[in-house]
């Protein structure tokens, strides 16, 4: 696993500016190297404020030629304005031309899986394994977008919980979130790591004190999003507030 690199930002909107820019670099770049790329995205208002921002200065990116996913996604009926791919697609995905069958959506709790949230994690874990290369069990990710709560928890991995201590699902459901709703389906540490560069993004003072735990060596099963390591990097994208409580090299 790749060691963090960090870059802090004056406030959320240079964040969100910033963090924009380097995703459609980045896409671009893997598009150009293998004629496509493949994206986790996350919820959040900083996270679908990135979205926004991609939308309004989408570069060079081609549409036609990426996958996105999901980190996590609430397990409420289709079309919930909770989901993050409602969000999402009202940010971004709805007003791209992208193709309908390249957005891998979490499934909603209102179809066949309804009352079946592990049914649901299995499905998108089947799906990610038909989509990998290989024997691999997941597609090549290359950037796997983070955003981080207060306590640390990535995804919808939350300190202390079975979710953050899977060591060998990919995918798996939450049916004790300790914030609502309290059902969920997400992405495990071990499917995070599988991704070429993670990104964690985090803006707020609220956001600090998880900040410097997680980069000081904690552990994930007390701040999940020290496990959260990319296979070529890990970013931390913070603005200065999420980064006041790191240590100074001047």
């Amino acid at each position: 696993m790749s060691d963090p690199i960090v870059a802090v930002h004056a406030d959320t909107a240079s964040l969100v500016d910033a963090v924009a820019k380097r995703f459609v670099d980045t896409v671009v770049a893997a598009q150009r190297a293998r004629g496509t790329a493949s994206v986790v995205l996350t919820g959040g208002g900083t996270g679908i404020g990135i979205l926004e921002k991609v939308r309004d200065e989408p570069g060079a990116i081609d549409w036609q030629a990426i996958d996105v996913y999901f980190g996590d996604e609430r397990f409420l009926p289709t079309g919930d304005p909770e989901r993050n791919e409602v969000q999402a697609r009202a940010a971004l995905l709805d007003h791209i031309g992208i193709d309908p069958d390249r957005v891998h959506a979490m499934p909603t709790s209102d179809g066949i899986y309804e009352g079946n949230p592990d049914a649901a994690a299995g499905a998108y874990a089947q799906m990610l394994a038909a989509r990998a290369e290989g024997d691999e069990s997941l597609p090549t990710f290359d950037v796997h977008l983070l955003g981080m709560g207060g306590e640390g928890h990535v995804n919808s991995l939350f300190p202390h919980t079975d979710a953050v201590r899977e060591t060998e699902s990919n995918v798996v459901a939450v049916i004790d979130s300790p914030k609502p709703p309290p059902t969920r389906i997400t992405l495990t540490l071990p499917a995070v790591q599988h991704a070429e560069e993670v990104w964690l993004v985090a803006a707020g003072e609220a956001k600090a004190e998880a900040v410097a735990a997680a980069m000081g060596g904690a552990a994930s099963v007390d701040i999940p999003a020290a496990g959260a390591r990319g296979r070529k990097a890990t970013r931390w994208l913070l603005d200065e507030s999420a980064a006041k409580d790191l240590p100074r090299s001047d």
